[in-house]
């Protein structure tokens, strides 16, 4: 018996979702019409090249931060707050300081990086009143790296949310975005996937991950952690189930923002994305291709819908052609083979 060929979910996913960063970089910003005059019908959009790479954004760049983190800290022993929230730092600090940092990145990364490079804890950094999508744009590697407990991983999304993006809704975005990765890596059949998400999201629901976020809540205006963080999940289970209901209905010639939201705030991200992907989920580069082709935050958008579609059908969804391509490729498939390992 011929022993069945790994998909390599890892990969996949972190393929998927440059490609998809990269094929929406010079859309964001446009409307659909204004997408469609420069670039043809959107079920045939190239992949953008300059000097013959497909250049990406911050979602790719901050994304790779948080694996070189997460590789530091699972080098030193089991996944833990304390042996990842300085490696973390360390790298956005990086980040932020490189002179590739010249992606038009969120105001949001830029405010909270530039306080993380002070002796203030981190908590203290922390933009606790936003919730915009560029903590869970990143967050796929902790979905992808095998040997990690659920308390691990959900932690682990939601600190290095918390580390840029301190409002609840962003942290259960996050940790909800790394769920679904780790599900659909695993073989989780995309038909199920949405119900999956939405108990997952009342499991957690009165869960506040003190050993993570430790007192991250008192700077909100919330009475205690539990008001706090409930907030975060009411407002991902509000689009989750907006996503249910018309996950099998929507038309597929209409701009998905239409139906989830513009992706600019992190709930309203991870549902049109996941959108985009489960219109298709036998097609990555026609889901691509939508979630580029849309009126609002597209790079983010298509970056989470390649994410979703590499980790569900592996590194071989994507022609070598583009893969070929795309920025920081090296590192990104170091990282897929030590994770695939």
């Amino acid at each position: 018996m011929t022993p069945k060929h790994p998909k390599r979910a890892a990969t996949g996913a972190l393929l998927g979702g440059a490609l998809g960063d990269a094929l929406g970089f010079p859309t964001e910003f446009k409307d659909v019409p204004s997408i469609l005059s420069s670039y043809g019908p959107w079920r045939e959009m190239p992949l953008p090249l300059a000097r013959g790479t497909a250049y990406v954004t911050d979602d790719t760049q901050m994304t790779l931060a948080f694996a070189r983190g997460i590789r530091t800290a699972t080098d030193r022993g089991p996944l833990a707050p304390e042996r990842l929230v300085g490696p973390l730092r360390q790298e956005y600090v990086d980040w932020y300081r490189s002179p590739e940092n010249n992606r038009a990145p969120g105001n949001t990364c830029l405010a909270a990086c530039q306080a993380l490079m002070t002796d203030a804890l981190w908590q203290d950094a922390s933009r606790i009143h936003s919730k915009g999508c560029g903590a869970n744009m990143r967050v796929a590697p902790v979905g992808l790296v095998p040997g990690l407990d659920d308390e691990q991983r959900a932690g682990a999304a939601q600190l290095q949310s918390a580390l840029t993006h301190g409002h609840p809704t962003a942290l259960a975005a996050s940790d909800l975005t790394a769920h679904a990765v780790h599900l659909l890596a695993r073989g989780t059949d995309p038909a199920g996937l949405v119900g999956r998400l939405r108990s997952y999201a009342y499991e957690n629901r009165s869960v506040y991950r003190e050993r993570w976020l430790g007192d991250l809540w008192t700077r909100s205006q919330d009475a205690d952690a539990l008001s706090f963080i409930r907030r975060g999940w009411d407002e991902c289970l509000a689009v989750l189930e907006r996503l249910d209901a018309v996950q099998r209905t929507a038309e597929p010639e209409l701009d998905p923002c239409t139906y989830t939201g513009d992706g600019w705030i992190a709930e309203e991200a991870l549902a049109t994305g996941l959108l985009c992907f489960l219109l298709f989920p036998g097609e990555p580069l026609t889901a691509l291709r939508r979630a580029a082709c849309t009126r609002g935050d597209s790079d983010s958008i298509a970056a989470l819908a390649g994410t979703f579609a590499g980790a569900h059908l592996g590194a071989d969804a994507w022609p070598g052609e583009w893969a070929e391509r795309v920025e920081y490729r090296g590192e990104l498939l170091a990282f897929g083979a030590l994770w695939d390992a």
